[in-house]
């Protein structure tokens, strides 16, 4: 009996796994009209064919998982966009970053008002200290996919100045009309360009805070 419970378990996960997305695919064509709100949530599970119960199960947090199940999604493609690329690990690191940052963008494409209605979600109060973790998870992956492999301050520091230059280049990117988005990757080029100029000044003393990192990383960026 035991062998047969185990045996069960990676089909429920998966099984599980799909009628996560299945939720969440259904949730997204209602955010340009309600927002992330129990709205929206309310009438995705209805289109799902799930009922408030099984969600429950799915999502603890409700709404909350889903916005983070929306964005661990964008990760993994933009990962797996990278991993196809032909010739990524030769390119120069600046040239992956630049790479990561607009596969991510992409892979958003086609609910780019869904995007936009998460960054006011995040931007909240209490959504704040949610939407600064989900940044560090995106820009460590980047990072990390362009084989940084620091330890020492260096470590915080380009993922502080990286998590700078994503969240300007989405909110350039929101509003961008331009064919292909061309405006945006040029955008994103400037500001790698800044960051580099400003990574060369910042010094980091011994003992520092998160928050403190972030504020030096502004006051650096305003000045290029």
């Amino acid at each position: 009996m035991k062998n047969k419970s185990r045996a069960k378990r990676p089909e429920a996960a998966n099984g599980g796994a799909q009628k996560r997305l299945k939720i969440l695919q259904s949730v997204l064509p209602q955010v340009p009209f309600d927002g992330w709100t129990e709205s929206a949530y309310g009438r995705g599970l209805k289109l799902a064919g799930v009922t408030r119960g099984e969600a429950d199960l799915l999502f603890p947090q409700g709404l909350r998982d889903v916005i983070g199940l929306f964005g661990e999604e964008a990760d993994r493609a933009m990962l797996a966009k990278i991993e196809r690329e032909p010739g990524f690990q030769r390119l120069k690191v600046r040239e992956k970053i630049a790479l990561a940052v607009r596969t991510r963008l992409e892979s958003w494409q086609p609910h780019r008002e869904a995007v936009r209605r998460m960054m006011y979600w995040y931007a909240l109060p209490f959504n704040l200290p949610l939407g600064m973790k989900r940044l560090y998870k995106t820009v460590d992956l980047m990072w990390r996919a362009a084989g940084d492999a620091s330890t020492d301050f260096n470590f915080y520091t380009k993922r502080g100045l990286l998590a700078a230059v994503l969240k300007a280049t989405i909110l350039f990117w929101l509003d961008d009309k331009s064919a292909g988005c061309e405006a945006s990757w040029q955008f994103l080029d400037r500001r790698i360009s800044d960051v580099l100029k400003a990574g060369k000044s910042i010094s980091l003393p011994k003992e520092f805070k998160p928050n403190e990192l972030m504020d030096m990383v502004k006051q650096k960026l305003r000045r290029t």
